[in-house]
């Protein structure tokens, strides 16, 4: 039975949005989001597929209608399109999208769209071979090129890129990632850099490249006018002018859209993370194996945490206050 509205927090923000990440492997090693080489967690610390999906279901009928799979890389976990096709079968899910790298689409868009996938968040930072491959650590981009074009071929109509842009390196193909939009009628958003977990291939203080550098380097280049179109995350949207692309603007650092935000995220290793930002977090895996198939107690764990709920996150590039990285996180 749904509760509608059921997660408030205590600054009268509506959580409906849950981004559940199902492992913390990946198969690039994008220098922003993880270590060369990393240490992952033991597969026993990790949520068993059924329990994402009773940790999802949960979220749903306490009003939450957005969903999004996240990782590490979610196509790397074995079995997950039938945790897509469990979660998408709930009416009330308005949404159930994921976040790749597009590196396996080619093998698994079909199957994801059949079991009731409705959007893909891709990510690429760079379109110059070289560069891909210097980010990602080994990464082939003539294989994201057929992974994506995979997905847009069997039918996925909402395809968003996300490109996080780090000063001196990236910067300079803004325009050409908008222009790949444009031609493909994707959607794209440009991320600033967040200092999530210690990274020596770059000093976060010196890459840092603001939402508003971004929008002036496309504005030489493309008209862009004000729209008050707003998906459920973060992106502060504009459209292109004269084509059917909208550019989204993700500005941890530069501007704080802490007051807007309705999400939380839950971990590969069951933590429900309540902020970004913040380390406060609660045990949910613990609790679906202590009590498995009792949804009431996991409902009651999930209200009682939205309770603490943290106003908004403090980043500063200058410093890495958040050990963990997005790989864990989720994105």
């Amino acid at each position: 039975m749904s509760e509608k509205s059921a997660l408030v927090d205590p600054f009268d923000r509506v959580v409906n949005y849950v981004r559940l990440s199902v492992t913390d492997r990946c198969n690039l090693r994008c220098t922003y989001c993880m270590s060369e080489k990393m240490e992952f967690l033991p597969r026993q610390k990790l949520l068993t597929l059924e329990e994402i999906r009773d940790i999802g279901e949960a979220f749903i009928s306490l009003g939450v209608n957005r969903i999004r799979l996240t990782g590490g890389e979610p196509l790397v976990r074995r079995g997950l399109v039938s945790l897509v096709d469990s979660l998408a079968s709930h009416k009330s899910l308005g949404e159930l999208t994921m976040t790749t790298n597009g590196m396996l689409l080619e093998t698994h868009a079909s199957d994801l769209k059949t079991a009731g996938l409705k959007r893909l968040n891709i990510s690429v930072d760079s379109l110059d071979p070289k560069k891909f491959n210097q980010l990602t650590r080994f990464g082939d981009i003539d294989q994201w090129y057929r992974g994506v074009y995979a997905a847009k071929k069997v039918g996925f109509s909402k395809i968003k890129l996300n490109v996080v842009v780090l000063k001196g390196f990236n910067e300079s193909e803004i325009c050409d990632l908008v222009a790949f939009a444009i031609d493909n009628e994707f959607d794209i958003s440009f991320i600033e850099e967040m200092p999530l977990g210690e990274t020596n291939s770059h000093n976060r203080s010196e890459t840092q490249f603001h939402s508003v550098d971004v929008k002036s380097n496309i504005c030489k280049q493309y008209d862009l006018i004000e729209t008050l179109e707003r998906t459920s995350g973060p992106s502060k949207y504009m459209r292109v002018v004269g084509t059917r692309t909208r550019v989204g603007f993700i500005s941890p650092i530069s501007d704080n859209f802490c007051n807007l935000c309705n999400r939380v995220r839950v971990t590969a290793d069951g933590r429900l993370l309540l902020c970004l930002g913040n380390e406060n977090s609660v045990d949910l895996r613990s609790v679906v194996r202590n009590h498995p198939g009792d949804q009431s107690i996991l409902r009651d764990t999930i209200k009682e945490a939205i309770k603490h709920k943290p106003e908004r996150h403090y980043f500063d590039p200058n410093r890495t206050d958040i050990l963990r990285f997005m790989n864990l996180t989720g994105g």
